[in-house]
């Protein structure tokens, strides 16, 4: 296996200015992500980033997934080649059902005896092909020990931020056959004793995991236990993540948890509206259309990303709260995980007379819209937001406020951080069940974009769009994984 070369990996956490003209050797390197579109995502975009640098990509996923991945730009076609495994039939997984948005939380289980049907077909491919490198996500708990089998170095690629996998603890702690150090939900309501330092980090009692679920927790098909498994098997880990916003963080991860490099790669947010036909998209026109209408930072744009629901009782209350506040807001909004739905019925999900009653200052639809295109338009000044980290960088690469309504354990820890950096306002919730009402909902909304605390969120935001918005900087970080990716391999 490659020798770890301490005297340049020293260096990992900041990026640097470095030529490339010396180590121009090109790799050969496989991707392969958890199958979910918010990590899909963001492993093509780190790929994309690759391939620029002059590296040959292999992007593996199931064939339906890579069908619904955006096209590749046509100059790096040539270096990125799209790999798809059939995915074999698993009782009890719906037909034709490849990634989290085509399952229910019920059905999620057979969705990782899925992706584990796909160890044999990945070990043929390295056995085959013989990638300089692998970089993988948390799920795949068996891919380190094939890797070292036919000497491929691995790199764990971790599409959150650093502050929540350092929640987890080191490997060695999520992995401990006796259950860990926490053993019951109070345990999650603090942060963790191995923070050094003063931090909010800590779940909420309705987000904590219950006592079942803890005491299953390490068994090897285990989401903690695989996350464990994925950083004892990596060479070094890629965050996406960076120093200005995090490098305490970064720093706890490399240095006392993990042991081992902890790369920063960036936050690799989207192309500022590079897609240039978004203009003359019919469906951006009678958005944009609307949009002009508004005053300027006046509306809020409510989404919750493309695999996260709210119940029914969520929906009317979040949809009084948005009348009740009296401000312009366009939402986006999914179907909940009902039954006797039909897809696009609005109606079957307001409350009764609501798209009446607003008509005046709500864009209310259950379609695909070009997000980036909303959040930069002139008249968006707040972003309530699920807090899923991918919403987050787009959010404050424009200088969004953020009202935060996290739908799951990870969503809460990334709204934890931002409240302590003054960076968004959680919309408060029953502590024991996690209901929100219209009130707080209303209230909260009003406080960012009406009140006087709200000036506050808004320098803040801004503060962050000039490193979350900063396209030279997050491509810096790309130069020093990329030279790490070169130099690591020339020490073997």
């Amino acid at each position: 296996m490659l020798i770890l070369c301490n005297h340049q990996l020293s260096r990992s956490i900041l990026p640097e200015q470095s030529s490339m003209a010396e180590h121009k050797t090109n790799l050969h390197i496989a991707m392969f992500p958890w199958l979910a579109f918010g990590h899909i995502l963001p492993f093509l975009q780190l790929s994309k980033s690759l391939a620029q640098k002059g590296h040959h990509i292999s992007f593996i996923s199931t064939q339906r997934n890579l069908q619904r991945l955006p096209k590749i730009p046509p100059n790096l076609s040539p270096s990125l080649k799209l790999i798809p495994f059939p995915l074999p039939h698993i009782p009890n997984l719906p037909q034709n059902a490849e990634c989290t948005a085509d399952v229910t939380p019920e059905q999620g289980q057979f969705l990782w005896e899925a992706l584990d049907s796909l160890e044999e077909p990945l070990t043929k491919f390295l056995e085959d092909y013989r990638p300089d490198w692998i970089i993988y996500d948390f799920a795949t708990h068996w891919l380190p020990p094939i890797a070292v089998k036919f000497d491929i170095p691995c790199v764990y690629f971790n599409i959150f931020n650093a502050s929540m996998i350092a929640y987890y603890g080191s490997a060695s702690e999520m992995l401990r056959e006796d259950g860990g150090s926490r053993l019951i939900p109070e345990d999650f309501i603090v942060p963790p004793k191995w923070i050094p330092f003063s931090s909010n980090l800590a779940l909420h009692f309705h987000e904590a995991p219950k006592r079942g679920a803890l005491l299953k927790r390490n068994k090897s098909k285990s989401p903690v236990y695989r996350l464990g498994t994925a950083i004892q098997g990596c060479e070094f880990m890629a965050v996406r993540s960076c120093i200005e916003f995090e490098g305490e963080w970064l720093r706890l991860l490399e240095n006392e948890l993990c042991l081992k490099p902890a790369i920063p790669v960036g936050l690799l947010p989207p192309p500022i509206l590079q897609d240039s036909g978004v203009e003359v998209d019919e469906r951006w026109l009678s958005i944009k259309k609307w949009l002009d209408k508004q005053r300027e930072r006046s509306v809020v744009y409510v989404a919750f990303g493309s695999e996260s629901s709210l119940t029914q009782h969520q929906v009317t209350e979040l949809a009084l709260g948005l009348e009740i506040s009296e401000l312009p807001f366009f939402w986006v909004l999914r179907t909940p995980h009902v039954t006797n739905f039909l897809e696009n019925e609005l109606s079957m999900l307001l409350p009764t007379g609501f798209e009446d009653r607003v008509k005046d200052r709500g864009f209310i639809t259950m379609d695909w819209v070009p997000q980036l295109s909303i959040l930069a338009h002139r008249s968006v000044g707040s972003f309530l937001t699920h807090g899923g980290w991918s919403s987050i960088i787009e959010g404050l690469g424009y200088g969004l406020r953020l009202i935060l309504l996290p739908l799951s354990p990870p969503q809460a820890l990334n709204a934890r951080v931002l409240v302590s950096k003054n960076i968004g306002l959680e919309i408060p919730r029953n502590e024991r069940d996690g209901s929100f009402t219209r009130d707080s909902v209303a209230e909260s909304v009003k406080v960012v974009m009406v009140h006087k605390e709200g000036e506050l969120l808004g320098t803040k935001a801004m503060e962050m769009k000039k490193i979350f918005g900063d396209e030279e900087r997050q491509e810096r970080y790309m130069d020093n994984f990329d030279r790490f990716l070169r130099e690591y391999k020339r020490c073997s």
